[in-house]
């Protein structure tokens, strides 16, 4: 059984009188007085459809703080599990239900449960009070891009090979297991597969690579066929378990993505082909991974973020981009989005050289921006951008700030790498990072 909120708040909770205990007393304090943020977050725990016997689980309120704190504290869930039992602060923000302390299955299936909708919502309430209270009026934006890596190792042809040999080995020995399988015949060949996988890494030059490569393309091969026959196998024996419509999940999620591998591997290293960024696999367990180059410098692997602040430092608003758009694409949807979001246009607008174009500052000013500074001027005049040299320099200057931010949410609230699987738990992983920052920053701007 699950409820939204905790019925009776303890009044013993206890902050230690320390910065951090002072910060999380202060952002409890803004969650007591907001508590409609719950909303989401129940709709998300899907209150009903749990059951109304059985021992109470999480409350919502209880699963948005505990997620609030991994966050804020960038702790794993075991990390989080035992500060729960073990401070008192913890223990008074996160408001568990009396001698009830979540092991950390049980906090990563609640937490990970929050969308990032819900976490979108949740900065908006923030964003609004923070209108109402003149920390952040959204008349002066600025924007500027960054990337969050995905949870992938640096990816290559042999590794994502030996990465769908060792997928299908797992599930011909599974579809073994099955109830009423019928005996199967193939032969496991991870062990060549890992060999060559290591022999290819630490070789050189191409032609010493190229009959490693198509070997190791051949027993990758040669398994793919053995999962199909154990599929034909299968079906044909009538074996349709519950294990297997898993089984069979499974095979069709994976068997796509490896046939692509090893497409691109025979383009790539056999035929010289050049395989664009977009048509990449860089990742069987995170399909939806990137391939990001910022400028010259290294390839990063994740997505694009572009992000806009305001004078507060608080981050107004996140997307996260589909591949990798140029800068100068996304500078007006992004104003768009501001807009959209405040209901009138900023006064001043800031950006990185990326952004600039003639074409942007004339929609940016038709939007009813009156100055739009690049950091680069990229052949804009400064009359064609802002009033005067002192108006370019001070907004030059604040859209450098920016940076601060980006770095803080980086270092300090996970920004950096992603550490969630899938999609869907990336862009909550992203918004759970924005808010943290933005509630924590919130605090300690807010007049008291």
């Amino acid at each position: 059984m699950r409820t939204k909120r905790t019925s009776q708040v303890s009044l013993f909770d206890q902050f230690a009188p320390h910065d951090i205990g002072r910060e999380l007393a202060g952002m409890s304090a803004w969650l007591d007085a907001h508590l409609n943020v719950l909303d989401g977050v129940a709709n998300d725990l899907k209150l009903s459809s749990v059951q109304a016997t059985g021992r109470r689980g999480m409350t919502a309120e209880s699963v948005l703080r505990c997620a609030l704190l991994k966050q804020h504290r960038q702790l794993s869930y075991e990390e989080l599990a035992f500060h729960l039992l073990d401070s008192a602060s913890f223990q008074s923000f996160a408001r568990l239900p009396m001698d009830f302390i979540p092991k950390k299955s049980a906090l990563q299936s609640n937490i990970g449960a929050l969308t990032d909708a819900t976490w979108e919502g949740i900065n908006r309430h923030l964003l609004r009070d923070a209108q109402a209270s003149r920390v952040e009026t959204g008349k002066m934006m600025r924007v500027d891009s960054t990337v969050t890596d995905a949870p992938v190792h640096e990816p290559s042809d042999s590794t994502l090979l030996w990465d769908g040999m060792r997928i299908m080995v797992r599930l011909l020995q599974w579809a073994e297991e099955l109830s009423g399988a019928p005996e199967l015949v193939w032969r496991n060949h991870s062990r060549v597969a890992k060999k060559r996988t290591r022999t290819i890494r630490y070789t050189r030059g191409k032609e010493k690579k190229l009959p490693l490569y198509k070997d190791l393309v051949r027993v990758t091969e040669d398994t793919l066929d053995y999962v199909r026959q154990a599929q034909l196998q299968l079906t044909a024996a009538n074996v349709f378990s519950m294990g297997f419509e898993q089984w069979q999940a499974q095979v069709t999620h994976y068997m796509p993505l490896i046939e692509r591998v090893i497409e691109q591997t025979k383009r790539r290293v056999f035929t010289g082909e050049t395989v664009a960024a977009r048509e990449k696999i860089l990742s069987l367990f995170e399909e939806h991974t990137d391939l990001i180059v910022k400028g010259s410098r290294d390839i990063q692997y994740g997505h694009k973020l572009n992000l806009t602040s305001g004078r507060s430092g608080l981050i107004l608003d996140v997307v996260i981009e589909d591949g990798n758009p140029a800068d100068a694409e996304r500078f007006l949807p992004m104003v768009d989005r501001h807009i959209g979001l405040y209901g009138y246009p900023p006064r001043q607008a800031a950006a990185d050289g990326g952004y600039a174009s003639g074409a942007n500052v004339e929609a940016a000013k038709e939007r009813g921006i009156n100055d739009v500074a690049f950091h680069k001027k990229r052949g804009l005049s400064i009359d064609a951008m802002v009033k005067s040299p002192w108006v370019y320099r001070k907004l030059r200057n604040f859209r450098a700030g920016i940076e601060a931010g980006i770095s803080c949410l980086k270092r300090a609230y996970g920004l950096a790498r992603c550490t969630w699987k899938g999609i869907a738990h990336f862009r909550a992983y992203v918004w759970s990072s924005v808010v943290a920052h933005n509630l924590a920053l919130f605090t300690r701007l807010k007049p008291t």
